[in-house]
């Protein structure tokens, strides 16, 4: 089977459940597992080359609903009758549902049910831990400055974060995704405050623009050098690589509780 993927999470998700062998084509922001590095690239996420596309011969496309915008993809692949499927996971649970969807629109489902089997392991361990952790700071996600929006209740850097020992102060707002403003922010006043803008290399986020935002130097985050830049492929993908943020973080909030990051282990492990 030739399979295409149109975003980055899903050529994870792809990878992890197995069928990394049988991709032909994905997007341009696709850059994990590196042994893909040199598959055929389809262009942006939101903005597909259809003809690219179809000259490739899929007998599956993998599309998303990971991003607003997204839905101009999907139009596209039925004018032009390309078999696909849609993934749109806004938790952890959904991500461990894709890999059973994956799986029975690849014929792989028992591999499929295996990975998902070895992901759900995998959190349970951090869940158990989690449940032992007395003190939990209280984290600010923030996927993009301006205007502020940062992941709410129905997300998995929630769960995250509750998995990790810590608690998002943006939880107790049910939507997934929060368009909110910096006055909101600043009322919360967060332990922590974790950067990770959606499609923006790590170097290009500047924590300065933050500190310097109007009260920012009132916030205890500011004052205690909390002002973090977070890896955003392990945060802002929902795929099984949030495991390996979950570590990450986990490991920097209680290292006295949680395993030390190993990301040669982890790299082990997903592949």
């Amino acid at each position: 089977m030739r399979i295409a993927s149109l975003c980055p999470s899903n050529t994870e998700l792809l990878a992890f459940v197995g069928l990394a062998a049988r991709i032909v084509g994905v997007d341009k922001y696709s850059d994990w597992p590196q042994t893909l590095n040199n598959v055929p690239r389809l262009g942006s996420d939101m903005d597909i080359d259809m003809d690219a596309l179809e000259a490739l011969r899929p007998d599956l496309v993998v599309a998303s609903l990971s991003v607003p915008g997204m839905e101009r993809n999907i139009e596209r692949l039925q004018e032009r009758n390309l078999p696909y499927i849609v993934l749109d996971p806004n938790s952890l649970a959904d991500i461990g549902s894709n890999m059973l969807t994956v799986g029975a629109a690849t014929d792989t489902l028992a591999h499929a049910a295996a990975a998902r089997e070895r992901y759900e392991h995998m959190l349970d361990q951090y869940r158990e831990i989690s449940r032992t952790v007395t003190e939990r700071p209280r984290l600010y996600w923030e996927w993009w400055p301006k205007p502020v929006f940062t992941p709410g209740g129905a997300n998995w850097l929630t769960e995250i974060s509750e998995l990790a020992g810590a608690v998002n102060v943006f939880a107790d707002d049910e939507r997934a995704s929060v368009k909110t403003d910096w006055e909101d922010v600043v009322g919360r006043d967060p332990d922590y405050m974790l950067l990770a803008w959606v499609g923006i290399q790590q170097h290009l986020v500047k924590p300065d623009t933050v500190r310097s935002r109007l009260g920012g130097s009132e916030l205890r985050a500011v004052r205690d050098n909390r002002v973090l830049v977070m890896e955003e492929p392990l945060y802002c993908r929902p795929s099984p690589r949030l495991v390996a943020g979950l570590s990450k973080l986990a490991a920097m909030l209680h290292p006295d509780q949680y395993p030390a990051y190993d990301e040669a282990k982890l790299e082990e492990w997903l592949a």
